[in-house]
C-alpha cells in the first residue's frame, strides 16, 4: 500500500515512520522545501523524535505526493488546512483516501476540519479523521495506544481502521464525526486549562476540569448535532491522560508558561486558536462552556488568571454542570 503523508513536523514525522515501520506500507513524506523541519529530514533523516528509513522517500513535490499515493494523510496546523485542502485538490485525487491526522476547529468560521476540507474541494466520502490519545515519545518506546477512525462514511472507517491497526495502536470504529472532531479539538483547550492550573499551584483542580470540561464539550457537541456521549470516549475524555497530565503535552506546557508570564519554546499550541474558535462557536449557539470561554479571555487578555479560573470552578447548585 502506498501511503503520503503531507506534513513533516512532529507528528507527521512519526506517522511516515508508524506506516513504514511498523505496517510496512511504502511511505513518502513530504514537507515544504522552506520549512526547517524538512530540511533537518532531508539532511539528517531524523529529528528529535524519529529517525526515518532510506525507505522512505521525502519529497518536496506535492504533485507527485498526492498522486503517487493510494491513500493521503495530511498532518499540519489546523488553521493552514483551507489553503492547503485547495492546493491538494488541484491534483488527481479521484479515488484517493485522505486523512486527515490534526485537531482543532477553523477560527475564522468555526468549521470543523473535514467542513473545511471538504469545502477546498475533498470528496467527502473519502474522507477520515484520526484523533486519540497518545505521545510519539511513548510510541517509538513501544508502548501502545487505542486511537480513533472516523467519518462520513462507515465502509471508509472500518476499512482504515483495519489497515492501521497495529499492537502498537488499536483503532476505534467512529460513528459519530461531529463528536468526534469536537471532542478531539477541544481537548486541546482543557490541555491548557491544566497547565494554567499546574502553573498557578492548583494542581488539585484538575478533577473537576476533567468532569467539568468533559460535560461542556458534550453540551457542545450536542448542540451541534453529534452525540454527546462522544465526549466521554478516546476522542475526548479517553485523551486526557496524554493532554492534562503527561510531561509531553503541547498544550499542557503552554498554559503552565503562560501563567509564569515565560515563553514557550514549543510555538503557539493548537489549543489557543481553538479555544477562540469554540468559543465563538458556544456564543452562536448558545451553549454554556465557562471554562472554554475563561481560557479564551484568560489568553486574551492577560487579566487576572487566578480569580478567572477560581470563578468556573466555584461552587454550584445544579447537577447539570457535572
Amino acid at each position: 500500500m502506498k501511503i503520503s503523508v503531507l506534513g513533516c513536523g512532529r507528528w507527521g514525522s512519526f506517522l511516515a515512520w508508524y506506516q513504514s515501520e511498523i505496517l510496512g506500507n511504502e511511505v513518502v513524506n513530504f514537507g515544504l522545501e522552506t520549512e526547517k523541519s524538512y530540511q533537518i529530514l532531508k539532511k539528517n533523516r531524523r529529528n528529535k523524535w524519529v529517525k526515518l528509513s532510506d525507505k522512505i522517500e521525502l519529497s518536496s513535490d506535492l504533485k507527485y505526493s498526492v498522486e503517487w499515493a493510494d491513500i493521503i494523510i495530511v498532518s499540519i496546523s489546523s488553521q493552514g488546512l483551507r489553503g492547503f485542502a485547495k492546493d491538494i485538490a488541484k491534483h488527481n485525487i479521484v479515488g484517493k483516501k485522505i486523512v486527515l491526522c490534526m485537531k482543532g476547529i477553523e477560527e475564522s468560521t468555526g468549521e470543523r476540519l473535514t467542513e473545511v476540507a471538504i469545502s477546498g474541494g475533498i470528496d467527502k466520502d473519502n474522507l477520515a479523521v484520526w484523533v486519540g490519545p497518545g505521545h510519539i515519545q511513548d510510541f517509538v518506546r513501544g508502548v501502545p495506544s487505542a486511537m480513533v477512525i472516523d467519518s462520513h462514511n462507515k465502509q471508509l472507517t472500518d476499512e482504515l481502521a483495519q489497515k492501521f491497526s497495529s499492537p502498537l495502536i488499536k483503532f476505534y470504529y467512529g460513528r459519530d464525526i461531529i463528536g468526534t472532531e469536537i471532542g478531539a479539538a477541544t481537548k486541546n483547550i482543557m490541555g491548557i486549562a491544566a497547565g494554567m492550573l499546574d502553573g498557578l499551584g492548583l494542581k488539585a483542580l484538575k478533577g473537576a476540569l476533567m468532569a467539568r470540561g468533559a460535560r461542556e464539550v458534550a453540551r457542545l457537541i450536542k448542540g451541534l448535532g453529534g452525540n454527546e456521549l462522544s465526549a466521554y470516549g478516546l476522542c475526548h475524555l479517553g485523551d486526557y491522560e496524554t493532554t492534562l497530565f503527561s510531561k509531553h503535552s503541547h498544550n499542557l506546557k503552554w498554559g503552565e508558561a503562560f501563567v509564569q508570564g515565560k515563553a514557550f519554546e514549543g510555538g503557539l499550541a493548537e489549543g489557543v486558536k481553538t479555544a477562540a474558535a469554540v468559543a465563538k462557536l458556544a456564543k452562536q449557539h448558545n451553549i454554556a462552556m465557562p471554562i472554554t470561554e475563561a481560557i479564551d479571555r484568560i489568553i486574551k487578555t492577560k487579566g487576572d488568571m487566578q480569580a478567572e479560573l477560581n470563578k468556573v470552578f466555584e461552587a454550584r447548585e445544579s447537577i447539570e454542570e457535572f
